[in-house]
């Protein structure tokens, strides 16, 4: 189980590292039917941008790679 963990972050960490590095900004927008109120709406932004630093695309991919070598080495079940 220790196994999978490691590999599914590894995943996880690869494939966001690929996302950054194709995309230049993440535009978020909040769904509309939490709000409370018009003004609530009014003084609120009406979106979220997320832009990823240049390091962060190279620097997940790497450590995702490394975490899924590092799964691959741990043994599949250990012995006591």
């Amino acid at each position: 189980m220790l196994r999978a963990f490691f590999l599914a972050i590894g995943i996880f960490a690869f494939i966001l590292g690929l996302q950054c590095l194709v995309i230049e900004k993440a535009v978020l927008q909040p769904s509309r039917e939490g709000t409370a109120s018009a003004f609530a709406q009014q003084v609120e932004k009406p979106y979220r941008e997320i832009s990823p630093p240049e390091w962060a695309p190279w620097s997940l991919l790497s450590v995702g790679a490394v975490v899924m070598l590092y799964s691959f080495t741990i043994p599949a079940k250990l012995r006591s």
